[in-house]
């Protein structure tokens, strides 16, 4: 049978259904707090207020990150309106660039099938196919930070000529760059400590003469420079909040509050390169071994590069310097899946079919005894209010599971015969089974963004109707509803902000009751999105409160009564008032 990544027609059909699911699944779900709503609104907020260089969240100043993906997502919305694939379409593109520099990248150092398989175990790996559909930075620093490596790879491989090579490296450079306008002086820290451990480990010393570093600097800080020297000079309290707060006190003490034990990486790592697991630690293994007298690199300049320990060092460390952090999200990990990727397909390139059926036996046995368990997944709910919600996501597990049973099996009968089959059939089914199980979450998202009251809100809202929240901060209604909020008592994220502006705000409940009450004897609306432990006080003191919606997370009242209980409601604001 022919080889399969040298068939033009297949690899064509193969890209293009591919991109058909892709781009059809940015906009298939509502925006799921909380990132996807808060970098939504950001890049809202941009375009209704034209101001590229201030950042906002909720009308505040907002400088916890850099403006690129907020500036990308707002040239979205400025060209095709407001909407969920909008939103997500520069994280698609990023995951796409990701995936599409893994394959060049593997087939120039590497070879065509290398190529080949790297493309689809990045784009089938569960961590990275899905964050390449949720809006949040993580994504965007990935799709720039392997800009740099495969940049670094290609301008150090055998082949490159001295002009080839000044090319790469300044793209590298460039990416860089772009990684720190996505989020922040890790763009450029990661890989420069990346580059350093690589130069003791392969003692390659020469690597540095082939790095351009004048050249690459200036360009560098062309880049960057700009929007924090305008933001600085129109802020000057970012640099201090940006630079120490945000970088430093992030990576050393635990003021976020989003702290986890030293293996906190390491279940999302195994999760997220699923269906490759039965190959991945050879993969690294493999990276481990290379020899700088057998790599066969010979730069420009001398020396002998490595580009498999360049890799494995790229994957370790970045996954070592996250563990080590006060500061965790899974997220954090995700830069390191394009060279694992690259990894695995060379082990993947010369693995006989034992492997390939034992990474297909690793897929079909737990999905065959989890299908047992299916029927327990809506016990799993944390209240009746959201089980009928998990309940609706069943069928979904059961699809995707079914698919991804369909998958490892089809490995297990291909090894032998077609490796190519094999690897395609567990990546496809793979990737299709991650994609069926984030749209049967779509119900759970609705509920968690509180989307489905906002056909209410809208029929209540006015231009001028304030909207308070109250304990509380929804990430994904101002999005929706196309308008900020006051926040009352609850900073959240935006404490910072507000203490450079704390007119835009109600710190306590009593200033928000003297408020409500005062608009409701004046006959002026509010609404207010209220905790519900808060709402029961709120009760307690008889504030007029006309019920619009109630769930477990959120309770949204108006301040005007219906007619029949005007009067009384009256005079019990003006008692909850004193």
């Amino acid at each position: 049978m022919r080889e399969l990544y040298k068939s033009k027609a297949f690899v064509w059909t193969l890209l293009i259904l591919f991109l058909l699911v892709w781009f059809y699944m940015l906009g298939a779900r509502t925006l799921v707090p909380t990132d996807e709503g808060r970098y939504a609104e950001m890049a809202r907020e941009m375009v209704a207020t034209q101001d590229w260089i201030t950042t906002r969240l909720n009308g505040i100043k907002y400088f916890e990150k850099p403006p690129l993906q907020t500036w990308m997502n707002a040239i979205t919305f400025e060209l095709f309106g407001l909407g969920e694939w909008q939103a997500r379409l520069w994280t698609g593109l990023c995951g796409l660039l990701g995936i599409g520099l893994a394959a060049y990248t593997g087939t120039r150092v590497f070879s065509g099938r290398v190529g080949f398989y790297a493309a689809l175990v990045l784009a089938s790996s569960f961590f990275w196919a899905g964050m390449g559909h949720i809006n949040t930075l993580d994504m965007g620093l990935s799709g720039m930070m392997t800009i740099a490596l495969c940049a670094l790879l290609m301008a150090q491989r055998n082949e490159a000529s001295r002009e080839s090579q000044r090319n790469w490296m300044l793209l590298c450079w460039a990416g860089m760059a772009l990684a720190v306008l996505s989020k922040g002086l890790i763009g450029l820290v990661l890989p420069g400590a990346v580059l350093v451990l690589y130069t003791l480990f392969s003692r390659d010393w020469a690597i540095w003469k082939r790095l351009h570093l004048v050249k690459g600097l200036l360009l560098f800080f062309a880049i960057t420079t700009p929007w924090f020297v305008a933001v600085s000079l129109k802020n000057p309290e970012f640099p201090q909040f940006f630079f120490i707060h945000e970088h430093f006190q992030r990576f050393t003490t635990k003021i976020h509050s989003r702290t986890g034990p030293w293996y906190y990486f390491i279940p999302i790592l195994l999760l997220g390169v699923i269906p490759w697991l039965g190959v991945f630690f050879q993969g690294l293994w493999q990276g481990m071994r290379e020899q700088r007298d057998t790599a066969a690199y010979n730069s420009l300049n001398g020396g002998h590069f490595q580009p498999k320990k360049l890799l494995l060092i790229w994957a370790v460390f970045i996954f070592v310097f996250f563990s080590i952090s006060d500061s965790k999200l899974p997220s954090y990990i995700l830069p390191i899946f394009p060279a694992l990727a690259l990894l695995v397909a060379c082990y993947l390139e010369k693995a006989d079919y034992k492997a390939l059926a034992w990474a297909g036996s690793l897929v079909a046995v737990p999905c065959a005894v989890g299908l047992a368990f299916i029927p327990r997944v809506p016990s799993l709910a944390k209240d009746a209010f959201s089980r009928p919600l998990v309940e609706a996501h069943v069928p979904y597990i059961y699809a995707a599971t079914l698919i991804f049973f369909i998958g490892g099996i089809a490995a297990i009968r291909l090894a032998r015969r077609h490796k190519d089959a094999a690897v395609t059939a567990l990546a496809t089914t793979a990737f299709l089974a991650g994609q069926v199980l984030m749209l049967g979450h779509d119900p759970q998202g609705r509920y968690s963004a509180g989307v489905d009251y906002v056909p209410a809100l809208q029929a209540e809202l006015k231009p001028e109707t304030p909207i308070y929240l109250v304990g509380r901060y929804e990430q994904a209604l101002p999005f929706y509803l196309r308008r900020t909020m006051t926040l009352v008592q609850h900073a959240d994220e935006m404490e910072f902000g507000l203490k450079q502006e704390p007119q835009l705000w109600l710190p306590t409940v009593d200033a928000f009751v003297a408020q409500w009450v005062a608009d409701h004897t004046a006959g002026k609306k509010d609404i207010a999105i209220v905790d519900p432990t808060l709402y029961k006080q709120l009760q307690e003191r008889k504030l007029p409160m006309r019920l619009i919606g109630q769930d477990p997370r959120r309770v949204i009242v108006a301040n005007d009564p219906a007619p029949d209980a005007d009067a009384a409601a009256t005079d019990g604001g003006k008692k909850a008032a004193q």
